[in-house]
């Protein structure tokens, strides 16, 4: 257990670097979506590049990020019920939800993702849009994004386990004030 936490741990650190780096991109956009507007307003230019490149920062934002966002707890998800259990039971939760559901998802938007990546990258795909941006770096985002999901899902499923093992503590612990038998 002692390797696959360390493990858990590595994952954790590269896509909590890659989430950072990955905010950044938002400005990214905004800097590009801000440089197109004014050039179109105030020189009457304009360049379907420009709005492309402004989408495929915003879609890097939300795959590459998508990874740190769960290593945070931060996906939205339907609290209605398990809100209301204790802690324990919602790692339990987590395991199942992890080990059918999210690993199980993201693994197969990989598999998907690689031809679907090669294809555009081997025949140099570019969009149909006049002056339009190659599609390649674009899929392949979609790919590295659900890298690094799966990864991170691993990474949950493995602390998860650990918490529930007691090899190590419950991060989510203190924040039990929604605990039912805090409630009692």
């Amino acid at each position: 257990m002692g390797a696959l936490l360390t493990l858990a741990r590595a994952i954790d650190a590269v896509n909590a670097r890659i989430g950072r780096i990955a905010a950044w991109l938002v400005l990214a956009a905004i800097l590009v979506s801000a440089g197109n507007a004014i050039s179109r307003k105030a020189f009457s230019l304009s360049s379907n590049a420009w709005l492309e490149l402004q989408w495929y920062l915003f879609g890097a934002v939300f795959m590459l990020a998508a990874a740190w966002t769960l290593k945070l707890d931060q996906h939205v998800r339907v609290d209605v019920l398990s809100s209301r259990l204790p802690r324990a039971y919602r790692n339990i939760l987590d395991v199942i939800g992890h080990a059918l559901f999210l690993i199980p998802f993201a693994a197969v938007h990989v598999w998907l993702a690689w031809p679907f990546f090669m294809s555009a990258f081997r025949s140099g795909e570019v969009s149909s849009n006049a002056g339009g941006l190659l599609i390649w770096p674009a899929r392949l985002v979609i790919l590295v994004g659900f890298t690094l999901l799966l990864a991170q899902g691993f990474s949950e499923l493995i602390k998860r386990i650990g918490v529930l093992a007691g090899r190590i503590p419950d991060e989510g612990a203190p924040d039990d004030s929604d605990d039912v038998r805090g409630r009692e």
